[in-house]
């Protein structure tokens, strides 16, 4: 078998790849040694900037196959027929730690799908909880900080994520279900994915529906205990990625039942609690799961940079017949994520093969790093050459809003205990003892009065929830 000739990046042929050009056997090296400085110049820039969150992930090719007409609730293509099948890649990722961590760590996991759709990129960009710790954008930089590095010392310090959530109880619900067994789970064929904000649907009648996504695993749900975790974080961090692509390399090609809940559009201003706020679920007996499809993966990458690292997902990809909805924690992502991309991949970052559509495309949007032959027509609209032009049909029907441009104090009128306490109280009694244990077990070396203000909410979700913790720390309350 003839090897191919190695070449540098302008396809010129290598002659010598083992010795840099000197002057004399001594040298010193010659910066005339073009492509020694194009390997180093190229080595310093194999590093695209790391995701601030999400950083770590494992991902999939597969097909999403409708099972229920959905043509009563919304026009997107994607639902168009019992049957149809779209396209899809899905990233798998832990939330707070650098790319280096380990896949068993507590937290939350990303759960982010990228439809290939005839009418462009659908992006569902998800966790596998139905809930989030913040209502508001603007306490994300916030949150997300807390959970990091110290600043000063380099290293995380749970003082810094115990005194924050002190003072924000709307993360009570998440917290619950990260302390939870359901904070490690056993790789990530074995979780559930939700969409977690409200998104809306709206049919060709012009009718508007709120609707939340739900991906129920087949494989069922299990988890990890933090002894097993731990010994695993150190033996094989990358126990879940691995996990993921051998399964799929054994044609075991893991699948999800694709669901979701609907609400009239009317409905959100009389419901018990806001529909829009992402620490809150909507009740199932209210709003029952309808399910419209199977998700399957059934393909690897086969190049994890290109792919898995490249890929962007950003809740700003809608397509006609699917919109956002006034929940203000989605309506800040709608910016923050493809700037996020924009900045870590370029500005024409959907140009890269596994974030293009697969539709055609056709805009004005011309320069920075190509990977397309850069458009072929004048680069303004209107225009009389032929140009593209809008199309009304993809128009979204008007969303009804009201009230004073204001700041509003989204803690005033707002219960932040009861749905946390509710799940607190649908857990065995085994699991509420794994639960109140692994949180004392966080709090050891923080601050007492930081310990007591924290055990003031818990105790405001039940009672028994804040006292087991006190026990453990030996706190009286």
């Amino acid at each position: 078998m003839s090897n191919k000739t190695l070449t540098t990046a302008g396809g010129q042929p290598v002659p010598e790849n083992q010795h840099s050009v000197t002057a004399g056997p001594r040298g010193p090296i010659l910066i005339s040694d073009t492509h020694l400085i194009e390997k180093l110049a190229h080595f310093n820039r194999e590093r695209i900037p790391e995701r601030v969150v999400h950083a770590k992930g494992a991902g999939a090719y597969g097909v999403l196959k409708i099972t229920k007409d959905m043509s009563a609730y919304t026009l997107a293509k994607v639902f168009s027929e019992v049957g149809k099948e779209t396209p899809l890649f899905l990233r798998f990722s832990t939330v707070a730690g650098e790319k280096g961590s380990a896949d068993t760590e507590r937290d939350p996991r990303g759960f982010a799908i990228k439809f290939y759709t005839e009418d462009g990129i659908w992006d569902v960009v998800g966790n596998n909880t139905p809930v989030f710790f913040e209502r508001d954008p603007s306490k994300f930089p916030d949150f997300i900080h807390s959970q990091k590095r110290d600043p000063v010392t380099g290293y995380k310090n749970p003082v810094r994520m115990w005194d924050y959530w002190s003072q924000a109880p709307e993360a009570l619900h998440q917290m619950t279900i990260l302390f939870s067994d359901r904070g490690i789970p056993d790789g990530y064929r074995f979780m559930d994915g939700f969409g977690s904000h409200t998104f809306s649907f709206w049919n060709r009648k012009g009718e508007r529906y709120w609707v939340k996504f739900h991906f129920k695993s087949k494989q069922g749900i299990k988890t990890l205990s933090p002894e097993k975790a731990s010994e695993l974080a150190g033996s094989d961090p990358d126990y879940a990625t691995r996990d993921l692509f051998e399964a799929i390399e054994r044609k075991e090609f893991p699948e999800w039942r694709f669901c979701v809940q609907i609400m009239p559009e009317t409905d959100a201003e009389k419901y018990k609690v806001n529909p829009f706020d992402l620490t809150k679920v909507w009740s199932h007996k209210d709003y029952p799961l309808i399910e419209v499809g199977t998700l399957k993966l059934n393909r690897n990458p086969k190049n994890y940079f290109a792919e898995v690292e490249q890929a962007a997902f950003s809740p700003s990809n809608l397509v006609p017949g699917i919109g956002a909805s006034p929940d203000k924690m989605l309506q800040g992502r709608l910016f923050a994520y493809p700037d996020a991309q924009r900045y870590r991949l370029g500005g024409n970052y959907q140009l890269i093969p596994v974030n293009r559509p697969r539709n055609s495309v056709n805009n004005y949007q011309r320069d920075g790093v190509r990977f397309d032959e850069n458009g072929n027509y004048d680069n303004y609209e209107p225009n009389h050459f032929g140009g593209p032009v809008q199309d009304e049909n993809a128009k979204e029907p008007p969303l009804r809003i009201s009230g004073d441009a204001d700041r509003y104090n989204s803690h005033l009128g707002n219960d932040d205990y009861s749905q946390a306490g509710d799940l607190y109280r649908l857990l065995t009694a085994d699991a509420r003892e794994r639960l109140t244990s692994v949180i004392a077990g966080t709090m050891r070396t923080v601050p007492e009065d930081i310990v007591k203000k924290n055990l003031s909410h818990f105790s405001k979700c039940d009672p028994e929830y804040g006292k087991k913790i006190a026990d453990k720390l030996g706190i009286k309350v």
